[in-house]
């Protein structure tokens, strides 16, 4: 089994707090790492998928009351939304009792939905944790290229061949279209939400054009703004946003919009083999999204990320701000010969960045010339890692 980064923090989590909401998209290995989790406790584990255990909870109260001492994973909790105020009352209740932490763990697949959910009902009372894919800290740098290619989802990424990836993705794809997406909203035709998502793939880490997509599918702008928040929502699609500041200059407003899994980009375009993605126009967007994704999840809490273009096309592709306030401008290319443009050095002076990377394909460490750091995608981690 593969041990996942997140694991320390969760425990970090519920020995400080009486709950823990753990976000990420299905299939991500939420469920596999909360049992992990719950063997160093007296625990009990419900699937609100499982009708038996949403029957269980029929009457929250006289339950929950029952297992005052032990730690209670509660999985898709967002599919119960009324039972986060009974949550506030067991909490508050046991906490005059004595029990001060580590008394539930949420897990969810629907980040708006249950943080809104939750936010009046547990204010002060829980930890926000988000479960992204498999990164490559996690898998080492020998799987660089298979996990760029398969994708984070571990069933994906731990499959015996790329053809079985393949076709996991696929049927993952399927099953999210046709069963999970319309347990959160408006019936959206599968069909047209698939071509949605396919045409973000082709469009991987382009500026959002929503008249353009809507002009594509035959709907209205309205409706294309309506199915990206759906995704985003399901952390299955990043939107970065332009950082803004006060510079004098013209910037880009447009958000950034980044299927978040590489494996499904490739499945959505059809892209199998190592040697076909090399071949592919998407191959820079998927590089970079890849990059981004792999950054973000090892970056410390409440880092904010976003990335920086003038009208004159000076341009960052990460720009990060860390929580002590330091600001990283990090560049983003699929080579082995790092060096950086005009426009990357007028960027990173325009937003005074503390610090300057260049993350690459290769597997040096070089300084380059205007105080940048030109370093592989693992040592950009390793960096972010230390940071925290």
């Amino acid at each position: 089994m593969i041990t996942r980064l997140a694991q320390k923090a969760a425990e970090r989590a519920l020995s400080a707090r009486p709950a823990v909401v753990l976000l990420g998209p299905r299939q991500v290995g939420k469920t596999t790492l909360a049992l992990e989790i719950a063997r160093s406790f007296d625990s009990v584990h419900l699937d609100l998928e499982r009708p038996q255990d949403r029957q269980i909870l029929e009457e929250p109260e006289l339950y929950l009351t029952e297992q005052a001492g032990r730690l209670v994973v509660i999985d898709e909790v967002q599919l119960m939304p009324g039972l986060f105020s009974v949550l506030r009352h067991q909490i508050d209740t046991r906490r005059r009792d004595g029990f001060r932490h580590g008394q539930f763990l949420l897990l969810g697949s629907a980040s708006n939905t249950l943080l809104h959910q939750s936010a009046e009902s547990l204010a002060g009372r829980v930890s926000y944790l988000e479960l992204s894919g498999l990164n490559l800290v996690e898998v080492g740098q020998g799987a660089l290229n298979r996990l760029w290619l398969r994708g984070g989802f571990p069933d994906s990424f731990l499959a015996s061949d790329d053809g079985m990836s393949a076709d996991w993705r696929h049927d993952f794809i399927r099953t999210y279209l046709e069963r999970d997406i319309p347990q959160f909203g408006p019936r959206i035709p599968a069909e047209t939400l698939r071509r949605f998502w396919t045409m973000l793939a082709h469009n991987q880490g382009a500026l959002f054009n929503g008249a353009r997509l809507a002009a594509g599918l035959g709907i209205s702008g309205q409706s294309v703004g309506r199915y990206l928040d759906l995704m985003v929502d399901l952390m299955l699609v990043r939107r970065l946003e332009p950082w803004h500041a006060n510079v004098g200059k013209r910037l880009v407003k447009s958000p950034k919009v980044f299927v978040r899994d590489s494996g499904i980009v490739h499945a959505l375009l059809g892209i199998t083999s190592a040697e076909s993605l090399l071949a592919h126009p998407v191959v820079g967007g998927s590089w970079e999204g890849f990059v981004i994704e792999n950054l973000l999840s090892v970056a410390p809490r409440n880092t904010d990320a976003a990335f920086y273009r003038t009208g004159a096309g000076a341009e960052i592709d990460l720009v990060l701000t860390l929580p002590d306030g330091a600001v990283w401008a990090i560049e983003i290319k699929r080579t082995t010969a790092p060096k950086v443009s005009r426009g990357f050095h007028i960027a990173a002076d325009d937003i005074a960045a503390d610090r300057r990377f260049l993350v690459h394909a290769g597997e040096r460490d070089v300084p380059l010339a205007g105080d940048i750091r030109a370093v592989p995608l693992g040592a950009m981690m390793k960096q972010l890692v230390s940071a925290e």
